[in-house]
């Protein structure tokens, strides 16, 4: 078997056989793999420590016809702070199983890594709101993957000057004059007939949020604070894209509005 190196974070973790466990990580090399921890629910493995949940660091496996077993790690960050938070573990979670959903096998997913490393690291700021935390990785991580609204201009007819609406049926902001085209159309039965909201009338500040949010490189996404409309406001929106945008109900997601409810 060949033997390869490899820096992520470990996602999930399930127990096999009698000691073992299986672990997906997100890697830098190889986007994500699955991997057997062969042991490592002895109370005396190297691994013990090493296969949990946030555990980012260096991986070495050996490689199989299948799939990958890890022969060591050495773990430079396991995230500790969120054990003494309740909320930001469940908001943790929640990430993990994210970006588990989202990344592929043998994708580069290097961006979403990084967006993920980063974020983990916010949540352990008590200075920045978890919402806020959570509005920013949902937006980027929609942004990595081709699928954010646009915020940019119209996403019809390219326009940058006209004032626009924000729609989120319609994919991002829009002019007036497309969002009575789209309009139409769908009255006509060309979009599968579904009623549309109308466009939404967003702060600036929301709205120039949302493209630092996009436009920003990774490791500056975490350098601003909005007010508390604003925030109210783009948690509202986020809501609705995801709802339309991400086809996918993540139990963790439910554990954390569950445990929020009752904070």
């Amino acid at each position: 078997m060949n033997q390869v190196k490899v820096t992520g974070i470990i996602l999930a973790t399930s127990p096999i056989k009698e000691y073992d466990r299986r672990v997906v990580i997100l890697t830098k090399e190889q986007g994500k793999i699955t991997a057997f921890a062969n042991g490592a629910r002895r109370p005396n493995s190297p691994l013990v420590g090493a296969v949990n949940p946030f555990s980012f660091g260096d991986f070495v496996l050996y490689t199989g016809r299948s799939s990958y077993t890890m022969k060591s790690a050495r773990i430079s960050n396991y995230f500790g702070e969120l054990r003494s938070d309740l909320e930001g573990t469940y908001y943790g979670f929640y990430f993990l199983e994210a970006a588990d959903y989202f990344a592929k096998e043998g994708n580069d997913e290097k961006e979403l890594l990084k967006l993920l490393y980063v974020t983990l690291k916010a949540l352990t700021n008590p200075k920045i709101p978890n919402e806020l935390i959570r509005c920013t990785f949902e937006l980027k991580m929609l942004a990595i993957n081709g699928m954010a609204p646009e915020v940019f201009v119209c996403y019809k007819c390219g326009d940058k000057e006209e004032e626009k609406l924000f729609s989120v049926d319609t994919g991002g902001l829009v002019c007036s004059d497309c969002l009575i085209k789209v309009k139409k159309q769908m009255d006509s039965g060309y979009m599968n007939g579904e009623i549309m909201e109308k466009g939404l009338q967003l702060h600036p500040s929301t709205l120039y949020a949302m493209q630092h949010i996009i436009s920003s490189k990774v490791e500056r996404l975490y350098t601003f604070r909005l007010s508390d409309e604003v925030l109210t406001e783009l948690i509202g929106v986020m809501r609705k894209i995801y709802w339309i945008v991400v086809d996918k109900k993540f139990n963790s997601l439910e554990a954390l509005n569950t445990i929020v409810d009752e904070l």
